[in-house]
């Protein structure tokens, strides 16, 4: 057990066959209780058990018994120096109680070692025991004193010998401490503990019953000679009859089995004395038919009641056994109804073979006794299973939390052992968990190609777009140049004229007229195509402003607005720049 487990571990000063260690152990479950308490005692049934618990009276010991204690205990002294050899430390005996899960225990152990690592157990010599000590196979009477002998000292292993206290005499073997017999060790205390809880001290047992024969029949008496000159065989078949038909047959309690026993031999010795008689009285005399068919009838009647006791003996024995082990039967079927309702959705079954457990027995006590020892031990392992199976499901709870669809077959899983119901656990949920992180990991790699399709299309739109604008900006640079060069071509057009008009009279000069504010605001409402459309050819911005040196009148976002008035100037000085024009290439065609 784990040290959490187990409180208030402490050394008695008391020495051990003393009054005030009897008293002790008063308050105690006893280590050497234990067997009787799971069943498995050699000497003490459970129910003996149950009832000396509740009772508080101990039956005192006889003489034999007495006898047998003090041989032990020398025994044990003699043998303490060989045991110590073996374990290589001194022994002491030591009385040691515990509290495990909140259930007191107690403990009286022939030696301990001083660092209580180690412990030794010792029984008188038996040849049965010596050979299951040197097959290292020990019945369960003896293994399970020591689970709670370990359970409550803390030691990790024991010794145990089986000797007279002499060397000849003396084998030994270690039993190991086991956590599970420490939990089989516990659920069969509790167990026991829940019955004594619920105990009713039965009725006094009757003395074993001894069975009684039918009434004595008087001495059968038959002379003959050549006739039947004197005979009680009428009495004495009255008397037999009225005996062999008052037989009880309603068969319910040992007493009553034993009285049916009884008469079955009975009935028998009635049929040998009768046919003693008839061969007596053959011997006598001839045959006489009405003496003969008076014993052949009394013969019959015994004989068929004698079978038919005999038959009904066997029958009802068998009855009630059957509804003993079928009380059983039901007692187990509650208890695991209780035990699926904890464990849900898990389920178990008892499997205690009830019927061997009472094979050979021969009294309806003894057949109660043992199938009570049998139903205890099989609620224990009942309790044990649940535990497990509890165990299992909280830890699923706890592991598998938000998981259940991956375990449809909880409940046959729940009743494996915990190492392999938590390996698979957790191998379920690590696949699950794979298997997720793959089509996350599938996800992400579709959302990263979405993401890295749209980034390419964003990008290819913006290169697009770059594209375009570049395009955009050369046409306007183009434009822009183109305009230049259209400014440029005006103005060595300009100069040109200037150098022809000093050498022609003078021409028309066009002075660059800001528009004026008229006395009354004109509104501008032409546009260059009107203009246009109006002079029938076309003119730009460029030759109006800079050539005919007007300028618009206002602007609307990018059009130039002229108004009426400048139209009128417009048409005036493009007809000077014509004449212009022609005089120049007139005097240079001369």
């Amino acid at each position: 057990m784990n040290a959490a487990d187990i409180t208030d571990r402490t050394t008695h000063a008391v020495q051990q066959g003393t009054g005030a260690w009897l008293r002790l152990r008063e308050g105690f479950p006893t280590a050497s209780e234990a067997p009787a308490a799971l069943g498995v005692s050699k000497y003490v049934t459970r129910s003996e058990l149950l009832r000396r618990k509740h009772t508080g009276v101990q039956p005192e010991p006889d003489a034999a018994t007495l006898g047998k204690f003090a041989a032990g205990h020398a025994a044990e002294a003699e043998a303490r120096p060989l045991a110590e050899g073996i374990v290589g430390s001194d022994l002491f005996p030591t009385t040691m109680s515990a509290t495990v899960d909140g259930l007191p225990l107690l403990a009286s152990l022939d030696g301990q070692t001083l660092e209580g690592d180690v412990i030794w157990e010792t029984k008188l010599w038996n040849e049965d025991l010596a050979a299951a000590v040197r097959a290292n196979d020990l019945p369960a009477h003896y293994t399970v004193q020591m689970d709670q002998e370990l359970l409550v000292s803390g030691a990790e292993r024991c010794l145990f010998t089986c000797t007279d206290g002499t060397p000849e005499r003396f084998v030994s073997c270690w039993y190991e401490a086991d956590e599970g017999k420490f939990r089989e060790l516990l659920a069969g205390w509790l167990q026991f503990n829940r019955d004594l809880a619920a105990y009713v001290v039965p009725q006094a047992a009757e003395p074993a019953p001894a069975g009684k024969a039918p009434d004595t029949l008087p001495a059968l008496r038959i002379e003959l000679t050549g006739q039947v000159t004197a005979s009680n065989l009428a009495e004495f078949k009255a008397t037999a009859l009225g005996a062999i038909r008052a037989v009880n047959r309603d068969l319910q309690t040992d007493q009553h089995f034993a009285d049916a026993e009884k008469a079955v031999k009975w009935c028998a010795d009635v049929e040998q004395r009768l046919a003693a008689a008839k061969d007596h009285a053959l011997s006598q005399t001839a045959t006489i038919d009405a003496l003969f068919k008076t014993i052949d009838d009394i013969s019959s009647e015994a004989r068929r009641v004698r079978l038919d006791l005999d038959k009904l003996v066997t029958r009802r024995k068998g009855e009630l056994k059957d509804a003993e082990v079928a009380r059983a039967r039901d007692a187990l079927s509650m208890h695991v109804l209780a035990v699926n309702a904890e464990i849900s959705p898990a389920r178990l079954q008892h499997v205690a073979e009830l019927g061997a457990a009472i094979k050979g027995l021969k009294t309806l006590d003894s057949v109660r006794a043992k199938l009570d020892a049998a139903v205890a031990a099989e609620k224990v392992c009942l309790d044990t299973r649940a535990r497990e199976i509890r165990e299992n499901l909280t830890h699923f709870r706890a592991a598998g939390a938000g998981l259940g669809f991956l375990f449809s077959d909880l409940a046959a899983l729940a009743l494996r052992p915990a190492d392999d119901f938590r390996t698979l656990v957790a191998a379920r949920i690590e696949q699950h968990k794979a298997a997720e992180a793959r089509k996350e990991a599938e996800r992400q790699a579709a959302e990263a190609a979405r993401i890295a399709a749209a980034e390419q299309r964003a990008r290819d739109e913006a290169a697009a777009a770059e594209r375009q604008r570049m395009e955009a900006d050369a046409r306007a640079a183009e434009q822009a140049r183109q305009d230049e060069q259209d400014r440029e071509d005006a103005r060595r057009r300009a100069l040109d004229l200037e150098r022809q008009a000093a050498t022609v009279p003078a021409p028309i000069q066009m002075q660059i007229v800001p528009p004026s504010a008229p006395s009354q605001p004109e509104p501008a409402t032409l546009n260059l195509g009107a203009i246009c459309a109006r002079l029938g050819f076309t003119v730009s911005a460029h030759f109006v402003g800079d050539v005919l040196g007007i300028q618009p009148a206002a602007t609307d976002k990018r059009a130039s607005l002229y108004t009426e008035r400048q139209f009128g100037l417009i048409c005036e000085r493009i007809a000077a720049h014509v004449r212009t024009l022609a005089a120049t290439h007139k005097q240079a065609a001369a």
